[in-house]
């Protein structure tokens, strides 16, 4: 019985940590990143691609899921009109090979 709770217990964090998912909050106070959508591609931390179901979403990879509700987000984060004031610069990709960290420093940002 132990090992049946510890099992589930277990799944249940994997599964959770698994999708990235997110949500654009609409204020600066309540979002875990800030984040600014930069014009280049070579100017980005991090490129994204927005993937249309929840299932295809990336273990902290760049493939971002835009959920609806603020409680099932993994991350919440506020797009910010000055570069100066983010944490993290992204650009969004056209195909989901290209998602990714171009400066893996930022990494710890979204875990």
């Amino acid at each position: 019985m132990n090992k049946l709770l510890l099992m589930t217990f277990l799944v249940m964090i994997l599964n959770e940590n698994i999708a990235q998912k997110i949500y654009s909050v609409n204020y600066e106070s309540r979002a875990d990143v800030k984040v600014f959508v930069v014009d280049y591609e070579s100017r980005a931390d991090l490129l994204v691609y927005k993937v249309k179901y929840e299932s295809r979403a990336g273990n902290n990879d760049g493939r971002w899921f835009f959920v609806d509700y603020e409680s099932r987000a993994d991350k919440k984060i506020f797009f910010v009109d000055y570069e100066s004031r983010c944490d993290l610069k992204i650009f969004f990709v056209d195909y989901e090979s290209r998602a990714g960290w171009k400066n893996a420093s930022k990494k710890h940002l979204l875990y």
